[in-house]
């Protein structure tokens, strides 16, 4: 394979920056077509961002035959059917995430996935960022001695209800959007997989959450927090924090390092503080795909991860009192 060819399932705001700039910096990458509900929208985005195919309908792009690879930025309820139509078109695949609506979709796709030997890959871009190797290195140096709690927050104002984070049908909410992230993160670096302790959501009408708290316990009796929100009172936090028996590493901006990073860290009396540099994440998120794909490479956000990150969130819903996504 000279290139890997990836076609994009709609024309989202997500898209530049997540596929389209990071094309454009990795030579074995193209963006070889668009699709969208609207021809017109597809057109004008194609025009706009110098892509040369244009397809009526997101099945036609799949069955394209030039196409390698789909991404899927669609709304977290159309992830699930359209990344297994993609599989069954025989295409590897990059979901954003949240992976799908709920665990029970999650490992619908992953045992697709696995039964064809394709790539199929969660879009949690920070994870490939230095920055996330970093942060793995510190706690597992044991410069901060042994782990004992967790705490991760992603918090930004979203006031225009009628965006698709606020639709239930469309399997929005705050833990789908920001605390995937937050639970993402605490997976990475606690110790197995977390239990939901307790939750608390604020609501904008029925079942979607504006804000959602939520603890959890990991093995070895460590304990882990999570808050997210897109409109609370904690208008913008995008911080987190690991606390050992000997000090904290504390971590601003894990979800978007390119912009500005700081990780800090106090150990036995002394404070370090660190700015990991890099490219974009998205920029690292590509390239490992297209490895993945062109080469066999391993990836970091595998269909398992999903089904397992998919199943916090579920349980968080549950805690809450709400249903879950997809119900």
């Amino acid at each position: 394979m000279d290139r890997l060819r990836i076609g994009t399932l709609g024309a989202a705001r997500i898209t530049p920056g997540a596929l389209i700039k990071p094309a454009r910096q990795i030579p074995e990458v193209t963006v070889a077509a668009v699709a969208a509900r609207d021809p017109e929208r597809a057109r004008r985005f194609a025009a706009k961002h110098r892509i040369r195919r244009v397809h009526d309908s997101y099945q036609q792009l799949i069955d394209d035959p030039a196409i390698d690879a789909v991404y899927n930025p669609l709304p977290n309820s159309l992830h699930a059917r359209w990344t297994l139509r993609a599989i069954e078109a025989g295409k590897h695949v990059l979901c954003e995430k949240p992976f799908t609506a709920n665990a029970a979709e999650a490992a619908e796709v992953a045992a697709a996935a696995a039964a064809t030997g394709l790539v199929v890959m969660e879009a949690f871009h920070y994870r490939y960022h230095p920055l996330a190797r970093r942060m793995r290195e510190v706690v597992g140096s044991g410069e901060i001695g042994a782990l004992r709690y967790l705490e991760a927050s992603l918090c930004f104002p979203l006031p225009r209800f009628s965006d698709i984070r606020y639709s239930y049908d469309l399997a929005g909410g705050a833990t789908m959007d920001a605390g995937c992230y937050a639970i993402n993160w605490l997976r990475m670096i606690g110790p197995g997989e977390p239990e939901v302790l307790s939750a608390r959501a604020r609501l904008h009408g029925p079942d979607v959450d504006r804000a959602m708290a939520a603890s959890f316990r990991f093995a070895g009796g460590v304990l882990g927090r999570m808050t997210a929100s897109l409109w609370s009172g904690q208008l913008l936090r995008l911080d987190a924090k690991a606390v050992g028996d000997r000090g904290v590493m504390r971590v601003f901006n894990y979800v978007s390092p390119q912009t500005y990073n700081r990780l800090t860290v106090t150990a036995d009396g002394y404070t370090r503080r660190e700015r990991v540099s890099g490219e974009p994440s998205y920029t690292y998120q590509l390239r490992a795909f297209a490895a993945a794909v062109r080469h066999g490479d391993p990836v970091l956000t595998t269909p398992e991860d999903a089904v397992a990150n998919m199943t916090v969130i579920d349980a968080v819903y549950q805690a809450a009192g709400l249903r879950r996504r997809g119900a």
